[in-house]
């Protein structure tokens, strides 16, 4: 029985989960509708239309090339995204626990975030060469402070009263940062991985156009060079796709399978 009903559980959720964005959906379809406005107004050559742009993706999708140029863009973003919020979390949540750590690191995570990528981009490639590394070193030093103070918030908000509710009856400390800290921390943690899941996408594909690395941001410059309008916003639809995909698809299930408790609390019907 428990098989049946976790089943049924994870198809409630699954369909849940998909009709609730018809609300995002119609932010796109308006999205789309202001776009539509902009090619009425300034033609073609300037802002192509949404269903020229669309035709310009299926032409993508048929170019054998064109796999393997979104293949490396998305390791690359993926292996930096990894990197930043494997390493920024775990920085961030440790230095959570120190008040010496919080105030010696601040400064540190601001001077970084106040570098533009770009300038980033350009160390990466004086010291790396035109390689698929400079990417993704790229994306995990722009995007690693985001995870980091996300990390370093939600554990120094934590609530230390239950956290010394929890000690006095011998929990250890495993015991209390999963019981206590984390259900607190995740709060604070999926909008830093938002965050830094776009950041990486949009640094990797201009790592690629300024490094001619190949992948999608090579392909970018080419189209730029050649004045291919409707090819240069094919790319960056498919760019913001794989942007939506990771937060979507990736990042939102994950969140809401981890703050399952916030369901349980609120009254029947109730909806977030």
């Amino acid at each position: 029985m428990k098989p049946v009903a976790h089943s049924l559980a994870l198809a409630g959720w699954a369909g849940r989960y998909l009709w609730s964005g018809w609300a995002g959906a119609a932010g796109l379809f308006c999205f789309a509708a202001a776009w539509q406005a902009g090619h009425e107004f300034y033609g073609s050559f300037v802002l192509p239309s949404p269903l020229e742009t669309l035709d310009a993706v299926a032409a993508l999708m048929r170019e054998p090339q064109f796999a393997e140029a979104a293949k490396a863009t998305a390791l690359r973003s993926l292996a930096g995204f990894a990197l930043a919020t494997g390493i920024g979390t775990t920085a961030g949540a440790i230095a959570g626990y120190s008040f010496a750590a919080m105030r010696l690191m601040r400064p540190i995570v601001t001077v970084i975030l106040g570098v533009p990528p770009i300038a980033w981009i350009v160390l990466a490639l004086i010291w790396f060469g035109s390689t698929g590394g400079s990417a993704v070193l790229t994306v995990v030093v722009a995007a690693l402070p985001i995870s980091f103070a996300g990390g370093l918030e939600g554990v120094a908000t934590r609530d230390r009263a239950l956290d010394a509710m929890a000690r006095s009856f011998g929990a250890g400390m495993w015991t209390r940062f999963r019981t206590v800290t984390a259900p607190h921390l995740v709060s604070y943690l999926f909008p830093a991985w938002t965050t830094t899941a776009g950041t990486a996408w949009k640094v990797t594909v201009m790592a690629e156009l300024l490094s001619n690395s190949g992948g999608i941001g090579g392909d970018l410059a080419t189209a730029r060079a050649l004045f291919d309008i409707p090819r240069v916003m094919a790319l960056i639809v498919v760019v913001v796709a794989f942007a939506l995909f990771t937060e979507y698809a990736l990042l939102h299930p994950l969140r809401d399978q981890l703050e399952r408790w916030r369901s349980a609390g609120l009254p029947w019907g109730v909806k977030r």
